[in-house]
Formats: structure tokens, C-alpha cells, sequence
């Protein structure tokens, strides 16, 4: 560890941070005072990935973690395991990653996000959720009241209330609808017919029949909504994803056959090259030009999308910003179609400036990191010279810390 680093971590209280191996593999650090940043890391390395990482997960695997909690911060994995609370976790001052998901799909039957009541924490909740729902984990939210994060709470009342806070943890959906209750005024006619469409598109995701019609006859009992009514719009909403789902199947197999071999696209990368087209269409002023100087259309891995992003650029570039005719700008008729099912799309951007952030953040991760994959591989050849094995070490540190310095 360098200078720098050395001094970051004097008067902190450290903190070993240990691989389910329980081997060290950085350290963790925070202030005893009231100074900036509270929390500091070892920087990340081939060895140490925040994102790969739990805190704590070798010591909880050591006590039943059927059901396995998991919090923001050191101190409250700390202070809870020092109450007797055993089953608890970390995340490692990142959001949840797909890694850390199958770390807690891996060891334990049930996750119990834990994660702070503020704004922050709760859209940690959302995001941890979406993560965890995928990997086909069996989700619970910790709801506690008079604290702001479990370590104030175990404080103040006590490991036994606390544990009855973890018995009674609410599902995803119980989540959802709780927080969309919070964003609406129900005795407003509006707000409730939008609570009620935002229900059915919470239901039409519950692939289990049984557990779906469960949460029909709560909600339309609690909220006094026609069962029959949430049921129509779940149907409709289940309706168009099916059609939608084939109408995409259909335009993945009209790809030249070498193309459709050749790349493999999953839904999140789908997903994320039809936002950046969304965003040209609708906020080409806002997104043109940070976009592209990350994202090129050979960035793409969907063909049609290379070629929709292609056809963007050139007139964006020409000034032609008016994308009211955006249509006119095309021919083939399977353009045509993809780009209205994208702009027929809810990709639910609340805020364009984090949307645009985000998606930048994201291909230059994944550039950053195909060029580490690629040198690693370089450095292990045994022909190499000590020379460019130099050059390349330089290289690999700097893009390592590049890639820490990505939320």
C-alpha cells in the first residue's frame, strides 16, 4: 500500500476485510472524528473487487444463515454480531452488484435487505432488489421505526426486538406498494388510478399464479380496489409482454445467422442500448453530446441498434436535432417497427442527467474492463520481455484505478 493510502487510514479505526477464505484481502477504515470521508477503502486491485465482496460473510457462514441480513456499513454488522445477531453482512460502500447477489444466493436461503432508512438507503433497497429478484432470491425488507439504520436500532431496543423486526421483514411487493403509498395521495382521484396501474405492473412480474392471486385479494381488500379491476390491468400488462417478447424473438432470428451467433445478447444489454437510443430520440440536446464521446454504435452488440445509433450520430451531428420525424430518417420497415416498440417503452428515467451518468458509467466499465482481461492475459504469455511487462503492469494499475474510481 502507497503513501497516500497510509495516510488516508491514520486515525481511523481499521477494519481487515476478509474473502469467504478468510484470507485478508484489504483493509477498511473510519474516522473517529467528524472529518471527511467517513469510510475509506483499500484501493481496488485483481485481488480486491468491492463489488465481489461481502463483509463479514466468512464469519456468518459460521452460524446458521438460512436467513442472512444484510446492512450498509462495518459498524452495523459489527454491532449487530455483537449483540448476539450472527446472520449478518456488509455491502462494502457500493450498491448492490450481481456478484455480491450470488455470493448471498449461494449461502443462504432467504436475504433480508437491512440496508438504512433514508432516501439513500431505500433506493439501495430498490436497486438491491431488482439484482436479487433475477438470481431467483427469495427476498424479505427489514422495516424498523425510531432508528435510522440497525445499529441505532439494536442499540436502543435491544437484540430481541430487533429480531422480531427480522421476523416480520415484508416481501418485495408488501415493499413496493408501501413506497409507491408514500409517493401518493389515495384520496386523490388521479393518484389512485395511478397507484392502481403501478400496482398491476408490480403483479404482472410474479410469475407464480398462486402467489399473485394471494396479493390480488390483499390489495383490493386493503386499498378497496375491484379485485376484478387490478386483475384487467395486470392482464393487459402480461398481454403486451408476451406479444412484445415475440415480436423481439422474431426480430433476433431475422438477423444474418453469423450475426446472431456471434453475439449473444442478454436482456440488461438489450435493455441498456434501447435507453441510449430512447434518450437521443426524446432529450437529443441533453444527451447528444455526452454520450457519445463514451458509447459508439459499434459498442452495440444488437444489430439493428448498431445501425439505429449509427443513423442517429450522423444527423445529430449534422445539427438535425429535430427527432419529431425521427421515422422519416429510416426505411426498412424492422427499423421502423424496433424504434416504436422503444419509444413505447417505460424505462422509468426520473432523473435524464443520472440516466445519461449511469449508462456512460456502465460501457466504460465494461471497456476498462475487457482492456484489464485483455493485458492480464498478455502478462501471463512467458515470452513476454521484462520490458513490456513493465509497460503493461503501468498500464493494468492504471486502468485498476480507473475502475475504482466508477461508481
Amino acid at each position: 500500500m502507497d503513501g497516500k493510502y497510509i495516510d488516508s487510514f491514520r486515525k481511523r479505526l481499521m477494519f481487515p476485510i476478509q474473502d469467504i477464505r478468510e484470507r485478508v484481502i484489504a483493509f477498511g477504515g473510519r474516522v473517529l472524528d467528524d472529518s471527511k470521508p467517513k469510510y475509506i477503502n483499500s484501493p481496488e486491485n485483481i485481488v480486491y473487487s468491492k463489488g465481489r465482496n461481502l463483509f463479514g460473510l466468512n464469519v456468518a457462514k459460521k452460524h446458521d444463515i438460512k436467513k442472512i441480513i444484510i446492512v450498509e456499513g462495518y459498524m452495523d454488522a459489527i454491532s449487530l454480531y455483537q449483540r448476539g445477531i450472527t446472520n449478518v453482512v456488509a455491502s462494502l460502500g457500493t450498491a448492490m452488484t450481481e456478484a455480491q447477489g450470488r455470493l448471498l444466493r449461494r449461502n443462504s436461503e432467504q436475504v433480508i435487505l437491512g440496508y438504512d432508512a433514508d432516501g439513500a438507503g431505500q433506493a439501495a433497497i430498490l436497486r438491491g432488489m431488482e439484482i436479487l429478484q433475477n438470481l431467483g432470491c427469495d427476498i424479505r425488507v427489514l422495516q424498523i421505526e425510531g432508528a435510522k439504520d440497525p445499529d441505532e436500532y439494536v442499540i436502543k431496543y435491544g437484540p430481541e426486538r430487533f429480531q422480531k423486526c427480522v421476523e416480520n421483514a415484508i416481501s418485495l411487493v408488501e415493499f413496493k406498494v408501501k413506497v409507491l403509498k408514500k409517493e401518493l395521495n389515495l384520496e386523490n382521484t388521479n393518484d389512485k388510478i395511478k397507484f392502481l396501474n403501478e400496482i398491476a405492473k408490480i403483479l404482472a412480474k410474479i410469475q407464480n399464479q398462486m402467489e399473485r392471486e394471494i396479493y390480488l385479494d390483499k390489495l383490493s381488500k386493503e386499498y378497496k380496489i375491484s379485485k376484478e379491476a387490478i386483475q384487467a390491468e395486470v392482464n393487459k400488462l402480461q398481454y403486451k409482454n408476451s406479444t412484445g417478447s415475440k415480436k423481439l424473438e422474431k426480430r433476433v432470428t431475422d438477423l444474418k445467422p453469423e450475426t446472431a451467433e456471434k453475439k449473444e445478447i442478454t436482456p440488461e444489454i438489450l435493455k441498456r442500448e434501447n435507453m441510449v437510443i430512447y434518450l437521443l430520440i426524446n432529450e437529443p440536446e441533453k444527451t447528444y453530446t455526452k454520450l457519445k464521446q463514451t458509447i459508439t454504435y459499434n459498442d452495440f452488440k444488437y444489430e439493428l441498434n448498431k445501425e439505429i445509433l449509427k443513423k442517429l450520430y450522423e444527423e445529430l451531428e449534422k445539427g438535425n436535432s429535430n427527432t419529431n420525424h425521427i421515422l422519416d430518417w429510416f426505411e426498412e420497415e424492422k427499423m421502423i417497427s424496433h424504434i416504436t416498440e422503444i419509444m413505447a417503452d417505460d424505462f422509468e428515467i426520473t432523473d435524464i442527467n443520472k440516466a445519461v451518468e449511469d449508462l456512460i458509467n456502465i460501457y466504460e466499465k465494461d471497456k476498462l474492463i475487457s482492456k484489464r482481461n485483455e493485458i492480464i492475459q498478455i502478462l501471463n504469455d512467458t515470452n513476454i520481455s521484462k520490458e513490456e511487462a513493465k509497460k503493461y503492469e503501468n498500464e493494468l494499475n492504471d486502468i485498476i484505478l480507473k475502475l475504482a474510481k466508477i461508481k
